[in-house]
């Protein structure tokens, strides 16, 4: 009887109104509560990275925590490593999953990534540092003992640095680590972080940045030094990259010559 009212209810109430209420049910049925984590719940912590390679744009390092339980949603949602998946479909599953985990990103921009590069003068333990610093922030939330990341360097940067903030964990590093939930999930974090910081970069320089270091991004680089010189390159680009130089011998010799012809 109960089944037969709300069925006759739902044919007299707005199709909009109807769609938008079925929606909450279906999303409400489908995302678990995701339980601090206890000792024996099987619960970790995966954790990636974007922009890495890429030339223009910052370096963004994500962790995301999850219980066992979660897992198949996330497989239903889509869930696998950013680098297979489109620009759109990693910022709609990305929206979906910060309401769904308990995660950490961490964004290095071009500034404070050239700073520490010229101070530290080493990628991996930059990306340890920040590594740490994502894994530091989950495990202010959750008690958690195990964590997985790529294979990137030495996993005592990482524990050392989280030492120094009195957390420790069980860190294992491999190849092809996106191939875990967790570390998938992180991955699609990074990267639409990444993605939307690199529009915003575009925006604000009014020249749209490639992503990666191809020759593209060189021709991209001689233009802004063209428009705006060094220090508005320096302020979108990852500066210890051959590019740099490529583009600045190349550009300023051109302008030289330019000159010696006036």
């Amino acid at each position: 009887m109960d089944y037969i009212i709300f069925c006759t209810i739902c044919l007299h109430l707005p199709r909009r109104f109807l769609r938008n209420f079925l929606t909450g049910i279906i999303r409400f049925s489908i995302v678990r509560p995701v339980i601090k984590g206890q000792k024996g719940s099987g619960g970790w912590i995966g954790i990636d990275e974007s922009g890495k390679g890429d030339y223009f744009g910052p370096l963004v390092v994500a962790g995301v925590y999850l219980e066992p339980g979660q897992v198949p949603d996330l497989r239903l949602l889509g869930i696998k490593d950013s680098k297979q998946l489109s620009d759109r479909r990693v910022k709609e599953i990305a929206e979906e999953l910060l309401t769904r985990v308990i995660s950490s990103v961490l964004v290095i921009g071009p500034k404070r990534y050239n700073e520490l590069y010229e101070k530290i003068k080493n990628l991996n333990r930059i990306l340890a540092w920040a590594h740490a610093r994502a894994l530091e922030n989950i495990l202010q939330r959750v008690d958690c003992t195990r964590a997985l990341s790529d294979q990137f360097g030495d996993e005592r940067f990482i524990l050392n640095a989280l030492m120094e903030k009195g957390k420790t964990i069980k860190l294992e590093q491999r190849p092809k680590a996106e191939s875990d939930p967790a570390v998938a999930a992180a991955s699609i974090l990074a990267r639409a972080e990444f993605l939307n910081r690199l529009e915003r970069l575009s925006q604000e320089v009014g020249i749209t940045l490639p992503k990666g270091a191809s020759r593209l991004v060189e021709d991209t680089a001689r233009t802004l030094i063209k428009h705006g010189g060094q220090q508005l390159l320096q302020r979108v680009a990852k500066w210890h990259f051959r590019t740099t130089q490529a583009a600045l011998s190349s550009t300023l010799g051109v302008l030289g010559r330019g000159r010696d012809r006036r």
